[in-house]
């Protein structure tokens, strides 16, 4: 007994009070150390961040194979605000709440450098495999969804609750919105709960989407924190993909927003809304999805050369919520929220809530798609509403508290 016991401790670690394997532990090293290896500069944030100023020809980005020889665009071969119908309405909006990154306050990145969001070794230890730390799990459900047009089974996964409002039926090259910003609750670490805009293409089982909003996601950010967030797929987050700059993809040009940082300030009930502005867009010269945050930051972009389908356009576009859960479609519940826990009720935006909503299709300019549908997979625990009569631009509210006396 007293042999094992002894193998036992020679091959394992305890960190923060767990014990892991010493392979996973050097594993955990190895990558940290790889991910900040190129840091010029380093900034301690108030909320507790740290974040590194990489190189910018450094980045985790041209780890990628199919991105060894890849030459940045340092900004994109149009200005995407020249494609913008703007109306009275968007002129009052569009500046109403401002939000920004709490790390600013303590410092600023170099030219010519990025910054990155340092991922701490406890939150590379709580993944299952490191390798797939900042990947969503993918699980998927051959069930018909609840919703008017059986086709939308396809958005439906287990382990994976949406409410969302779609459009489909062109070929998508930009897709905008004005996010509210929340702070839901998350019960447990291994949940997320995010606030989105995503473009897709391809079969549900194995499809691409680039995606970008806020996010709640302690799995990968250690705490419950709103952050902002890109994420990516090239099969439907099977072994593709990640959030932010967790694994090579997304290539970064701004030096002046973190992916992964804090959003500050945010909304509170009863108090200021304050919102993000997300704009996702193709550029027509070179294929590159690009993000563009508060209608003139460009952060950086995805290659086409990461995608197959996508690499043309999107086929669907979908903005609003999601949350990720083994415990949905279960009894009990998780009490893990979207938007921020409330149901939707029109008009109020007192829930989840994207206004602004813009595609960018066939036609040269920015405009409201010709045709949307609402879905939501679990309504009596995230329900969707959507105005577009009788007001100057349709808006969409989505959410829910999770676990709940009608989703016990």
């Amino acid at each position: 007994m007293v042999f094992f016991i002894g193998v036992a401790l020679i091959c394992s670690r305890v960190v923060e009070g767990k014990t892991f394997s010493k392979q996973k532990v050097s594993e955990v090293e190895r990558k940290k150390n790889h991910l900040r290896r190129h840091a010029l500069k380093s900034i301690k944030s108030a909320d507790g961040d740290i974040i590194d100023c990489i190189d910018i020809y450094k980045q985790l980005a041209f780890d990628h194979p199919a991105l060894r020889n890849h030459t940045i665009q340092m900004t994109p071969s149009y200005d995407p605000t020249e494609a913008k119908t703007r109306t009275k309405w968007d002129e009052k909006h569009s500046s109403m709440t401002v939000t920004s990154q709490l790390w600013q306050k303590s410092g600023s990145c170099p030219k010519g450098t990025i910054p990155v969001r340092r991922i701490q070794k406890n939150e590379l230890l709580k993944a299952y495999l490191v390798e797939h730390y900042g990947r969503k799990k993918p699980s998927f459900s051959h069930q018909v969804a609840q919703s008017s047009d059986s086709q939308n089974s396809n958005f439906q996964q287990m382990n994976h609750s949406k409410a969302i409002l779609i459009t489909e039926g062109y070929s998508y090259t930009g897709a905008k919105g004005d996010i509210k910003v929340w702070n839901p609750n998350v019960e447990a670490d291994d949940e997320y709960s995010t606030s989105q805009i995503c473009l897709s293409n391809g079969p549900y089982y194995n499809f691409e989407s680039v995606e970008s909003g806020w996010a709640v996601n302690p799995s990968v950010y250690g705490d419950r924190q709103t952050r902002l967030f890109v994420y990516w797929t090239a099969d439907a987050s099977k072994t593709t993909g990640c959030f932010d700059l967790t694994c090579p993809g997304f290539v970064q040009t701004s030096d002046i927003i973190a992916l992964g940082a804090a959003i500050y300030p945010i909304s509170l009930p009863g108090g200021l809304p304050y919102q993000i502005t997300i704009y996702i867009f193709k550029d027509p010269s070179t294929g590159n999805w690009w993000v563009q945050y508060g209608e003139k930051i460009n952060i950086g972009y995805w290659p086409p050369d990461l995608f197959k389908s996508l690499s043309f356009h999107a086929e669907t576009v979908d903005w609003g919520g999601e949350v990720y859960s083994s415990k949905l479609r279960h009894t009990p519940h998780t009490a893990t929220a979207m938007g921020n826990g409330n149901f939707p009720l029109p008009y109020l935006c007192n829930s989840g809530c994207i206004t602004r909503m813009r595609i960018h299709d066939n036609s040269p300019t920015l405009k409201f798609p010709d045709w949307v549908e609402t879905y939501t997979d679990e309504y009596n625990c995230y329900d969707v509403s959507y105005v577009g009569d009788y007001i100057e631009d349709p808006e969409f509210f989505y959410g829910g508290p999770g676990k709940n006396y009608i989703c016990p």
